[in-house]
């Protein structure tokens, strides 16, 4: 049907065919429209009223809610609070003790700073907040109900603060009609404060609902209240299958915690990212994270970690969004490489170690290869000297496989391994993932360390150990590439024209030309030999956008990694091949020194272990 103006003022309300008047609206309908924007649910006034209270310098803060916030919320802090002279200063808009000039606000540290959210959240509830300054001998209250601010009153009260809000959207039945049941807005709550939690360790936070004590963290800035901290809030799973970050450059600093790839989410709910204390949500942090998995997380799960970045307060902007979720960085490139390169190195390291096969291991370096096995010597690069896997080009493990097995058995020779039985070999002396002892249907590698079984997949492993070799060939040496027999014209632009000049010598690393044609066009004469079959026009405004967006991209170098990781799959051993004793163990040892080898190309587990625990479990010995 089409749709006439006719109809559409059938639709509208009849004051808009009316000519209007431009007036100034009423303070009390500018502190609800304000309030639409800071207070979405209950979770938006706890989440301002805790951050005031952090801002205040409160090492204590309890959280007291009823019906999920809908009837009331209550914080008590115990920060340095606010003068008498103040109190009713505090509820008008845009009064802030947090900022007086730009400088301050191109230099923030503080949660808050724009002064709305008291405001906005008194209008639209029952408020009362009583507070005591640290160089007072007594408290003082204010009321506001729905905007209307009652007279200031003494009360008793301790050094902090204390605000309560009753009936929340009382007077905006439209807004309280879009809350959720009280289960889920209190879990939102739940969700918000444990978020804040992680982000201040040296706070104590006591959440109750209901009358109910719900979370209790008592605070400290030691280690283990930290490792203790993040373990009630994002579980034991959590904590045992992460690895710490401890990372500077230049004026950046990034420490806290990431999930190795096999710990896994099918949903985003163990994230937690932190810039100078504020949480935040940002799509170039997201995207930086992502790309520090990218292969080696499997596909359609989600990654977990606690990262909190410092930087300089003036090199990153806090104004751009009410919520304050999102930021902006004056370098966004440095700050997007930083942090991928920072998770990207970490991950490197996920491979057989004791520390790998056994959490309860105190052992924080690997053994010494060289007293049990003649002759075969380690190398950081992977593999070991000598094997002739090394010696190898992508191309001809992509072409033969057979050339791997010949590795194997060449390398096999090498190795000797002890004649007494397992329980007589000293633990320093045993490899991560010990010895062989079958192959299960031509499939899985079945063999024996200290702790118990280990299982390897023998496709999966090898394809790592393929992919991560073909991977450092092509970082030692410039990307080959092609010149193409028709250039090909992509009309972009005048941001990406501009992109295209700046990074001409990335674009040349990366093995295509790529040129300047007119003011909204570029012209690509030549690219990787790699990429000949790929849609090279889509790819490239791919990473125009990308970089114009983000400030980087990684979309090249993913594609050739795609590449190469098919490459490494069709090139590495198949099902049903048979393998000796000897040449199993001797991919063994390649495993536990190659990057990655936790996981295949795809994300997949290479390896695990059962313990002796596990194993008497199944069997029921000792039960």
């Amino acid at each position: 049907m089409q749709v006439t103006y006719q109809h559409i003022d059938l639709w509208l309300p009849e004051r808009y065919n009316i000519p209007m008047h431009i007036k100034k609206l009423p303070n009390q309908l500018i502190d609800q429209i304000a309030a639409g924007e800071v207070v979405e649910r209950p979770a938006s006034v706890v989440k301002e009223l805790v951050e005031n209270a952090l801002d205040a310098g409160a090492t204590d803060i309890q959280i007291e809610i009823q019906q999920g916030g809908q009837k009331s919320i209550r914080i008590t802090d115990n920060g340095h609070g606010i003068r008498q002279q103040e109190m009713e200063v505090a509820l008008q808009r845009h009064a802030t003790s947090k900022i007086h000039s730009l400088d301050d606000l191109e230099s923030l540290l503080s949660l808050g700073f724009r002064g709305e959210a008291l405001p906005s959240i008194a209008s639209v509830s029952r408020f009362d907040m009583i507070s005591r300054h640290q160089d007072a001998d007594m408290g003082w209250q204010v009321t506001c109900n729905g905007g209307e601010i009652s007279p200031l009153k003494p009360a008793a009260h301790p050094v902090g603060t204390t605000i309560t809000v009753h009936d929340l959207f009382f007077n905006t039945p439209a807004r309280r009609r879009f809350l959720k049941t009280e289960r889920t807005e209190f879990l939102r709550i739940d969700d918000l404060i444990k978020r804040i939690s992680l982000s201040r360790f040296e706070v104590s936070f006591r959440l109750s609902h209901n009358g109910k004590i719900i979370r209790n963290s008592i605070g400290n800035e030691d280690k283990n209240t930290q490792i203790q901290r993040v373990n009630q809030l994002c579980g034991q799973d959590f904590v045992s299958n992460s690895i710490e970050i401890n990372q500077q450059r230049g004026g950046l600093h990034m420490h806290g915690w990431v999930a190795k790839p096999n710990w896994n989410r099918a949903q985003a709910d163990r994230q937690f990212f932190y810039i100078n204390g504020r949480m935040i949500k940002d799509k170039l942090v997201g995207h930086a994270i992502r790309q520090a998995y990218q292969d080696v997380l499997f596909h359609g799960r989600f990654p977990a970690f606690v990262l909190y970045l410092d930087i300089d307060p003036k090199l990153v902007d806090v104004n751009v969004h009410p919520t304050k979720h999102e930021v902006r960085f004056r370098d966004s490139r440095l700050v997007h490489d930083f942090i991928f390169g920072s998770i990207h190195q970490s991950l490197a390291e996920t491979r057989a170690t004791h520390t790998e096969t056994v959490q309860q291991a105190t052992r924080t370096e690997l053994p010494d290869y060289s007293a049990m096995q003649s002759g075969i010597r380690f190398n950081q690069s992977g593999g070991s000297a000598g094997h002739a896997f090394n010696t190898h080009t992508p191309t001809q493990l992509k072409e033969d496989t057979a050339t791997y097995y010949q590795a194997l058995s060449q390398a096999a020779d090498q190795i000797s391994i002890p004649e007494q039985s397992i329980q007589d070999i000293d633990d320093a002396e045993f490899p991560p993932l010990g010895y062989a002892k079958a192959q299960i249907h031509g499939v899985f590698i079945l063999a024996e360390n200290q702790y118990g079984l280990i299982i390897v997949d023998m496709h999966a492993a090898h394809e790592r150990i393929t992919y991560e070799h073909m991977k450092r060939k092509f970082a030692d040496q410039a990307l080959k590439n092609q010149k193409l027999l028709v250039p090909i014209n992509v009309n972009v632009s005048n941001r990406e024209v501009a992109v295209v000049e700046e990074q001409h010598n990335w674009f040349e690393k990366l093995g295509f030309e790529v040129a300047v044609s007119g003011d909204e066009s570029i012209v690509i004469r030549k690219i990787p030999a790699l990429l000949a079959n790929a849609d090279v026009e889509s790819l490239i405004k791919d990473v125009l956008s990308e970089i114009v967006a983000l400030g980087s991209s990684s979309a090249i170098e993913n594609q050739i990694n795609e590449i190469m990781a098919t490459m490494a799959c069709h090139g590495s051993v198949r099902a049903n091949r048979i393998l000796s004793i000897m040449e199993m163990n001797a991919l063994l040892r390649d495993m536990e020194n190659t990057l990655r080898s936790d996981q295949c190309n795809h994300g997949r587990p290479t390896w695990v272990q059962l313990d002796m625990k596990q194993l008497d479990k199944l069997f029921l010995r000792g039960q």
